[in-house]
């Protein structure tokens, strides 16, 4: 009788202990659902406040008495000294004009010099200058912003608008996929204009090389 009463209490504390491990596991596995749903939710959340904030930027540009998005066959002053971009300061941030990508129904304004807190704004000039050709401009992967270009084709049009109302047009070219390390070989080639985003977790570059097609030589060309 006594080993009876032994054997079931030692059931009796691995029945507890169990019932335990199983509570802790089931609280745990929620609190990683809640947390996923949380990340899922503040995710939608930014990409909205992205759109949103390209949006009101957009809308002060597209208020400027010089700017003007209507493509008149001829630029409206010669490059300048070193290709050097006009620009407009709104909300303490340069902008040197628009980008716009048709294919998406893009419309976004691009900031005279990129950075962290800015790319959470809008897109930025890495380097380069439409004037010079060589303009390289970066953004994040919200879908507002670069989030599709991995989608775009060859032969997919481009524009982008200065301050003062010149059009540059471009089509795409190709598509690459760079390693975040590829620094000079993102800068290389003859490209007239590059755009670029880290993909999902930042692992890699989508990067996207486009040709002039506008035809319209500067003065001094």
């Amino acid at each position: 009788m006594r080993k009876n009463k032994s054997a079931s209490r030692r059931d009796d504390r691995r029945y507890r202990t169990r019932r335990r491990a199983g509570t802790g596991l089931t609280v745990f596995g929620a609190a990683l659902l809640i947390a996923a749903l949380s990340l899922l939710a503040y995710d939608k959340w930014d990409d909205w406040r992205a759109g949103q904030a390209v949006a009101e930027i957009q809308g002060e540009l597209e208020d400027l008495d010089e700017y003007s998005g209507e493509y008149s066959g001829e630029l409206k002053y010669s490059m300048p000294e070193g290709g050097i971009m006009p620009t407009v300061t709104i909300d303490g941030y340069e902008y040197i004009g628009t980008l716009s990508i048709p294919r998406f129904g893009l419309e976004l304004p691009v900031m005279g010099e990129w950075s962290y807190p800015g790319l959470k704004i809008s897109p930025g000039r890495y380097t380069g200058s439409v004037w010079l050709n060589d303009m390289v401009i970066c953004g994040h992967n919200y879908t507002r912003h670069f989030g599709n270009l991995k989608n775009l084709d060859p032969g997919d049009e481009v524009t982008f608008t200065d301050v003062i109302g010149n059009v540059f047009t471009y089509e795409v070219a190709e598509t690459e996929i760079l390693m975040p390390t590829d620094i000079e070989k993102m800068l290389d080639g003859d490209w007239d204009m590059t755009l670029f985003t880290c993909t999902i977790g930042g692992r890699t570059r989508v990067t996207v090389r486009l040709k002039r097609t506008d035809g319209m030589p500067f003065e001094g060309d």
